[in-house]
């Protein structure tokens, strides 16, 4: 007998993340690695796996090889199971053709049969590119409380911010009554988080009108939500107050790293009531010599360190050699920094060398600089 009342996460993962740079030129945006051990999606799969959805689908597109990897069969979320779970939802060729998904509402057009199968009665839309903890049953509750057809989790974000975002504004009981996708003269700085709950048989009959619609660009923000709400149905917005980043440049992305080493940080991963589960590499421990010189910093697995680390974070398998210096940097994994170098304000890409004595940055500055193959570029 099926489950009533089941709840399915779709998870859009399939996003280049291009203002990252070099982070995405060979992986997805949300197999970015984060905060020393994890990589983005980890905090949008925990959060349905904490939330106790057991059913997550996950829409990827662009360059998937690194982020199907990472997702294996889903044991790391405990969403490896004989019924439901985890499953990987690529584009696909049918008898009229194939190609990409053609936008955000596409892409769940066309795994209709998926949520069918599963006899889906409210749907979860997701980002796998943002860094934030959230209790999904507490947005479904307020979902079922305002009998609403979609539901939108929302926060507010500074004015200078809110032409990035969809912005919304609402009547006094919540009721959204204005929606805009990143509007050049935002009227509100009440900021859609791309975290959505529908009503399935509404938003499936608004998918298969959104598809015959040949000028529709087949995005929720564009497309499907505004129709929704001209349409006169019940949409509501929810807020969040808690932790929430959209890493979508270098800086964000610095920023967000270096956020974990706040002890007033709003986003604990070190909660065991609502763990971030990640993919385990098995590595041995970190190595700190007595020469050393370590001060509030991240030291991850496999890390050997020699010289001084300040205020930064570094992920698995990097070396730090005698009297070489990193500070307020994120350093991805594999790195080797020599003896005598230094970095400021640095991120540093996968599986890079550091030279003797090389200077990257410039101390008491808030320039940003990107280390990667492709040089080393001012972000």
């Amino acid at each position: 007998m099926k489950a009533r009342n089941r709840v399915v996460a779709m998870l859009l993962a399939g996003g280049q993340g291009s203002r990252l740079k070099a982070l995405t030129k060979n992986v997805a945006k949300p197999a970015v690695s984060f905060g020393g051990k994890y990589k983005i999606i980890d905090f949008a799969l925990s959060n349905a796996a904490n939330s106790d959805i057991r059913d997550v689908g996950i829409l990827t597109q662009y360059k998937p090889f690194k982020l199907n990897s990472h997702l294996g069969n889903g044991s790391s979320w405990d969403l490896s199971r004989n019924s439901g779970g985890l499953r990987i939802l690529s584009p696909f060729a049918t008898e009229s053709g194939g190609n990409w998904y053609e936008g955000t509402a596409n892409s769940i057009y066309e795994n209709m049969n998926y949520l069918d199968e599963l006899d889906a009665e409210y749907v979860v839309i997701l980002s796998g590119d943002h860094i934030y903890k959230m209790d999904y049953n507490k947005i479904l509750k307020y979902h079922k409380d305002k009998n609403s057809e979609l539901t939108i989790a929302v926060m507010e974000v500074d004015w200078s911010e809110a032409s990035r975002f969809g912005i919304m504004n609402t009547d006094e009981d919540g009721r959204i009554v204005e929606f805009e996708e990143k509007p050049k003269n935002p009227k509100s700085n009440l900021a859609s988080m791309g975290i959505y709950i529908f009503n399935w048989h509404t938003l499936k009959n608004y998918l298969i009108e959104d598809n015959e619609d040949k000028n529709s660009k087949h995005d929720f923000g564009m497309n499907i939500i505004p129709k929704i709400i001209n349409d006169g149905l019940n949409v509501f917005a929810w807020k969040f107050d808690g932790y929430w980043k959209d890493v979508g440049t270098v800086r964000s992305y610095w920023q967000a790293n270096l956020d974990l080493l706040n002890p007033d940080n709003r986003l604990d991963l070190y909660d065991t009531n609502w763990r971030i589960y990640t993919k385990n590499r098995n590595l041995p421990p970190h190595y700190v010599d007595e020469v050393a010189e370590v001060k509030k910093s991240l030291i991850n697995e496999n890390c050997l360190i020699y010289g001084n680390v300040n205020n930064s974070v570094l992920f698995s398998s990097i070396t730090v050699e005698k009297n070489a210096e990193v500070h307020d940097s994120v350093i991805l994994s594999d790195t080797v920094i020599k003896k005598g170098a230094k970095l400021y304000n640095c991120v540093v890409a996968e599986s890079m060398t550091i030279e003797e004595n090389q200077v990257i940055g410039e101390k008491n500055s808030d320039k940003i600089f990107l280390v990667s193959e492709d040089g080393i570029e001012e972000c």
